[in-house]
């Protein structure tokens, strides 16, 4: 596939310590290439962050167009439809390859159906459903950054269970905490209100008690978090001293990224937080599949070029995601659908790249 290095998921055997198993690396720092890396993993979160700046306060951010009898703004049906994008794009990972297919068909054809019944069979299971992919998606979110940062990490040589449960609280610290402790707290905590529909009121007023607590949520993820971060630079630094080399795209996607998540989620300055954060995720997420599944794809569709084959991949799944974002939420058994698509990514991206295993 013309990569510089093996898929994420690959497993590695680990090694006793940094000294022990990190000669000079062969692997190219790299994921795919220079021009690729910083235009698709590693500078999404400025660029994200500039684009979110400049349309802060524009039209194209604030008047609403009416769409297939929808009221969006230019900026929500762009982001809207990137997020719903990304999220079917795993089905070209999970159904689209072959070998992998054959590894979890129960997953991947079963399950699906089952959790579309269900939701569409039970109110109380769709409200749960609903929140369960809010959190979930903050949670695969801090998993992305931590699997391209174990990546740059194993590329410059180093063994990959070194420092590796440091990187996994550290992103989850830089992303789920700005979202605990700041400004964009009720916003997430708001799919709990579905609850009041189906009569469990004391669910559906965890929004009410979390911004009553959110004081000490605030006071609390600051203290705790500052003392992680004098802790992981501490580790590091005993890290650096046993051998181990640091890797100068990590350092940068880990900054920028949680530079980017503290200013964006947890001050909100521009008003544009979820415009920003998304479009960095999707953005890198729909490059990584592209980067892993795009030459096998091309083979599959038996297409010479390139080029046509990148076309149809977005193609689709950019009209899979302007669909979804414009659906009339009327539409149950639809609106569903959107909702298990949304599930089975997370899922699926959890156990295919093995971001959350010992591999990367």
């Amino acid at each position: 596939m013309g990569l510089a290095t093996p898929r994420p998921g690959e497993a590695r055997p680990p090694a006793e310590s940094p000294r022990e198993a990190a000669p000079p690396s062969s692997r190219a720092p790299y994921i795919v290439g220079p021009s690729f890396d910083w235009a698709f993993f590693l500078l999404p979160p400025l660029l994200a962050l500039g684009l979110g700046i400049a349309i802060s306060g524009t039209p194209f951010s604030d008047e609403p167009v009416q769409l297939l009898g929808r009221e969006k703004t230019w900026a929500g049906l762009m982001v809207g439809s990137l997020i719903h994008a990304h999220l079917v794009a795993v089905f070209f990972r999970s159904h689209g390859n072959p070998a992998i297919f054959r590894l979890y068909p129960l997953r991947f054809i079963l399950v699906p159906i089952l959790a579309w019944a269900a939701i569409r069979g039970s109110a109380v299971v769709a409200a749960g459903a609903t929140v369960l992919a809010t959190f979930w998606d903050v949670w695969h979110s801090g998993l992305q950054t931590f699997g391209l940062a174990r990546i740059y990490d194993r590329n410059r040589g180093n063994p990959p269970s070194a420092g590796r449960r440091l990187d996994f609280w550290l992103n989850h610290l830089l992303y789920a905490g700005p979202i605990l402790a700041g400004a964009t707290m009720l916003d997430h905590f708001s799919s709990f209100e579905s609850f009041d529909a189906v009569g469990m009121p004391w669910l559906a007023s965890v929004p009410a008690r979390m911004t009553a607590a959110h004081h000490a949520w605030t006071l609390g993820i600051v203290t705790v978090g500052g003392l992680f971060l004098l802790f992981y630079v501490a580790a590091t630094v005993r890290l650096m001293r046993e051998g181990h080399r640091p890797s100068f795209h990590k350092m940068f996607l880990l900054v920028t990224t949680g530079a980017c998540s503290v200013y964006t989620w947890g001050f909100n300055s521009w008003g544009e937080a979820f415009f920003i954060m998304n479009l960095l995720h999707a953005v890198q997420y729909l490059a990584l599949v592209w980067a892993m599944e795009g030459a096998r794809l091309r083979e599959r569709l038996r297409l010479k070029w390139g080029g046509l084959t990148l076309a149809l991949f977005l193609g689709g799944v950019l009209t899979y995601g302007v669909w979804a974002e414009l659906l009339d939420s009327s539409a149950e058994s639809l609106w569903a659908l959107t909702l298990v698509v949304s599930l089975m990514h997370f899922w699926y991206d959890g156990f295919i790249w093995s971001v959350a295993r010992k591999q990367v």
